[in-house]
């Protein structure tokens, strides 16, 4: 009966699409012919199973009607006839069942039982021991194995043996040699059973290790699957040729929103619709990834209507001895952060402006401070050189003059005969000697006065210096910048009676930016005459020191001021980060960035509260020369 398989019959549909080559392909239709639709509806491995009763259906079907046409010549012949029609009709009935019916079960037990059955019975009614050994039994526990299982052709393969073994030769009254040859055929028939139940059982467990592999293989490919498809990386993979192999549905989207076209599997990845300057990076990146190398670069896609940018990178996969067979794509839509590292660039130069901007406040803080104490001083003389201008007995001299004055024609007799005259004399003595006096003074409170203003022209003009050069790398003695900074902050340390420790170690010059190295100093210089102002110590002391650790320069400025506790110590540079009330939280953090920005560090140490504080500037030397002897530090 010829059958079709339908849609549905996913085996029976590939057998049957199957191309086959020579005499194969024929046999195979024939077979399937022969099958029912539900029984070709299976997978692979069942079909084979199928086609094989099939064929040994039809097979002992033509050898049964063989024996049927050779019975007229043999001794019983009606009842070896019957048992010949009768195993006929059962393959027939077999044979229905598997053209039309839906069980495999019952035809493959039918085909078994009838040909053990009449195996046994032929042998019994022709009579000769040796035909229960023949070559046919051996195949009744073989085909019973593969089509029925192990346990179920045990019974055939035993009925078999038995009948073989025993039956036929004792029925027959065999002589010994006779009973040891049907011994051996009935042994052979269990083997035979034996044989193909290993054989089952290798095949079964192998056919259940490739399912295994197979199922794993595919849940492994469909995790991968769901994982590149439900990420918004583009993924996908080309040939030596640049061929699209596979995609995921970002690649997809992004092919079409940016190059105007979908992707398609086979096609080239880049191809002459592309922009011109996109076709160029294409095949330079092309041909050093086929050289083995991996390739990372950014492109910004131009047809969208906002800006993107996309982070790509190519891949080289390496087959036998590690020539490349293609490669794979990975691409990453970086636009957000390139818009936040963008934005952050535009912070830090902000951030540069302000810590400038602070460092010149700080400085120009610096500069009032100590100028408003010299001026002080300048008020004070001032004040002192009034008070004794005003005290001057300018009025007695004017009043002297015009005695001289009214008396000039008798000047001589006025001055030795009228008691006033002979008096003033004795007053001019009195008063220029006053007027002395208080010319000395005057001029001692002017030079006090000079000293001041001269003081406060220093200040401005060394802060005039260091503004003019701000920003400048140069050659600078860090020692005398030391001493600058001291003295920024000299009167204010002499007023509040600070004492000031200078350790100095013979240093080369430096290669750094003069105003960020001040502005780092002058921050910690007012820090620790706010710790030192707030310490409980009688002695307030502050040293600096300033040494060469090999390729490294060391400044340190520490104090016995009011330390810092260790819970702040891991805050101290963090920016808006202060102890003080009218702290900023800024000078330390900026500090710390502008000793950053001259490969530096700046760092802090503290045994705790009360116990003082040492901040630590390290820079680089930068190969400078130390001082000549006898040149200023």
């Amino acid at each position: 009966m010829s059958s079709t398989p339908t849609s549905g019959s996913s085996g029976g549909l590939e057998a049957r699409e199957t191309p086959s080559r020579g005499l194969w392909g024929p046999l195979l239709g024939v077979l399937d012919a022969c099958l029912s639709d539900a029984l070709l509806r299976v997978p692979p491995d069942e079909l084979v199973r199928r086609r094989m009763l099939v064929g040994s259906n039809l097979l002992l079907l033509g050898v049964n009607f063989l024996f049927l046409l050779y019975v007229p010549m043999m001794a019983n012949s009606r009842s070896l006839g019957l048992v010949g029609g009768v195993c006929f009709v059962g393959f027939l009935g077999a044979q229905a069942l598997l053209s039309w019916g839906r069980s495999f079960f019952l035809p493959a037990v039918l085909v078994c039982s009838f040909m053990t059955m009449g195996f046994a019975l032929i042998a019994l009614l022709v009579g000769e021991p040796r035909a229960g050994a023949h070559a046919v039994g051996l195949l009744i526990p073989i085909l019973a194995v593969y089509l029925l299982g192990p346990r179920l052709g045990f019974i055939f393969a035993a009925i078999a043996s038995l009948n073989a073994g025993f039956l036929l030769p004792f029925l027959s009254r065999s002589s010994e040699h006779h009973w040891m040859f049907s011994s051996s055929g009935a042994f052979f028939i269990l083997g035979a059973w034996g044989l193909s139940w290993l054989i089952t059982g290798a095949r079964n467990e192998a056919h259940q290790v490739m399912e295994r592999t197979a199922r794993t293989l595919r849940e492994s490919e469909g995790n991968l699957a769901s994982l590149l498809e439900n990420t918004d990386d583009v993924v996908c993979s080309l040939d030596s040729e640049g061929r699209l192999i596979a995609a995921n549905s970002a690649l997809k989207a992004m092919m079409k929103e940016y190059l105007g076209r979908p992707a398609r599997v086979g096609q080239p990845l880049i191809d002459l619709s592309a922009p011109a300057s996109l076709q160029a990076r294409w095949h330079e990146c092309y041909r050093r990834v086929m050289e083995g190398q991996r390739v990372r670069l950014e492109v910004s896609p131009s047809r969208s209507g906002q800006p993107r940018v996309l982070d790509l990178s190519f891949n080289p996969v390496f087959g036998e001895e590690r020539r490349v067979v293609g490669m794979t794509l990975f691409g990453r839509d970086v636009t957000e952060r390139k818009e936040a590292e963008s934005k952050m660039s535009e912070m830090h130069r902000t951030l540069l402006d302000v810590s400038r901007q602070a460092g010149m406040a700080e400085i120009a803080t610096g500069v009032l401070h100590n100028v408003g104490n010299a001026l002080n001083s300048v008020n004070v003389s001032a004040g002192v050189i009034s008070e004794r201008l005003q005290g001057l007995r300018v009025a007695g001299l004017y009043r002297s003059v015009g005695l001289l004055r009214e008396h000039a024609a008798d000047l001589g007799t006025f001055l030795t005969e009228d008691e006033r005259g002979r008096q003033l004399l004795t007053y001019l003595e009195a008063l220029s000697a006053q007027l002395g006096e208080q010319r000395e003074a005057m001029l001692t409170e002017m030079r006090t006065l000079t000293t001041s203003l001269e003081h406060i022209k220093s200040v401005v003009s060394m802060q005039q210096e260091h503004a003019r050069f701000a920003g400048l790398v140069e050659q600078v003695e860090v020692p005398r910048l030391l001493d600058d900074a001291l003295r920024l902050h000299g009167v204010s340390f002499a007023r509040l009676g600070i004492q000031v420790r200078r350790e100095y170690a013979e240093v080369p010059q430096v290669r750094l930016d003069r105003h960020k190295l001040l502005q780092i100093l002058l921050n910690l210089m007012s820090n620790a005459r706010n710790a030192l102002l707030e310490g409980k110590q009688e002695e307030k002391r502050l040293t600096i020191r300033v040494d060469q650790m090999g390729v490294r320069l060391r400044i340190e400025v520490e104090d016995n001021g009011v330390g810092i506790s260790p819970e702040n110590q891991a805050r101290l540079f963090t920016q808006g980060f202060t102890t003080r009330k009218d702290g900023h939280g800024f000078g330390l953090h900026i500090s710390a960035l502008a000793a950053a920005e001259m490969e530096g560090s700046l760092t802090c140490f503290s045994e705790g509260w009360g116990r003082g504080a040492k901040f630590i500037i390290d820079l680089p030397t930068g190969g400078g020369e130390p001082p000549a002897p006898g040149e200023e530090n």
